[in-house]
């Protein structure tokens, strides 16, 4: 299992905390694997600033590039959260 720190916009950063999102699409450049941590820090892109807040998702399930039709270079990753803010996982 690895941990991975992605920085994650504010749209999709609030989707994965209040439960309406619970998949990332990232292009496959870190070799995800089921079971990875994903560490979602919240970026604002237009300024370059990070906002503090935080989440902890487990992946539980992957399709990656070349399945289904998804280009080479992208997966499409189920996830579950596991920590937020002060809460990281162990």
């Amino acid at each position: 299992m690895t941990t991975h720190r992605l920085k994650t916009w504010p749209d999709p950063f609030a989707a994965v905390l209040n439960g309406t999102k619970s998949y990332e699409i990232r292009v496959n450049d870190r070799d995800y694997q089921m079971g990875d941590i994903l560490h979602l820090v919240e970026f604002f892109p237009e300024d370059g600033m990070f906002t503090g807040d935080q989440l902890w998702v487990r992946v539980t399930y992957m399709t990656k590039g070349g399945d289904w039709g998804l280009p080479d270079h992208l997966c499409v990753m189920s996830i579950e959260p596991v920590g937020s803010e002060d809460d990281e996982p162990a």
